[in-house]
C-alpha cells in the first residue's frame, strides 16, 4: 500500500522556519522524481520545488529561490522541504509528490 504522510506544517511568524517531512511507504522512493507544491485559498496549485531522480537536478519556483531547499533521505524513504524567511505568502497547504502519488498535504500559515 503506498503512502505518503506529511508533517511539519504549523503557525509561525513571518522570518521563521518550518521543514516539511514527507515519508514514503509501498514503493521504491528513489525510482522517481519528487516534488513540492502548494495551493493557498482561491488559488491553483502550484509547483514550489522539484528535484530529479538522481538527485543531481533540483529546480524552485522563482518565489521560493534562495529560501527554500528541498532534500531528501533515501535510507529514510523521505523528502524536506526547508523553508527559512518565511513571508505571509507562504501560507498555503503545502503537498509532497512523487512518482504518481500525492501526499494529504500540511497546512503551513505564516503570520504574526
Amino acid at each position: 500500500q503506498v503512502q505518503l504522510v506529511e508533517s511539519g506544517g504549523g503557525l509561525v511568524q513571518p522570518g521563521g522556519s518550518l521543514r516539511l517531512s514527507c515519508a514514503t511507504s509501498g514503493f521504491t522512493f528513489s525510482n522517481y522524481p519528487m516534488s513540492w507544491y502548494r495551493q493557498a485559498p482561491g488559488k491553483e496549485r502550484e509547483l514550489v520545488a522539484a528535484m530529479s531522480i538522481s538527485g543531481r537536478t533540483t529546480t524552485y519556483a522563482d518565489s521560493a529561490k534562495g529560501r527554500f531547499t528541498i532534500s531528501r533521505d533515501r535510507a529514510k524513504n523521505t523528502m524536506y522541504l526547508q523553508m527559512n524567511s518565511l513571508k505571509p505568502e507562504d501560507t498555503a497547504v503545502y503537498y509532497c509528490h512523487v512518482g504518481m502519488w500525492w501526499g494529504q498535504g500540511t497546512q503551513v500559515t505564516v503570520s504574526s
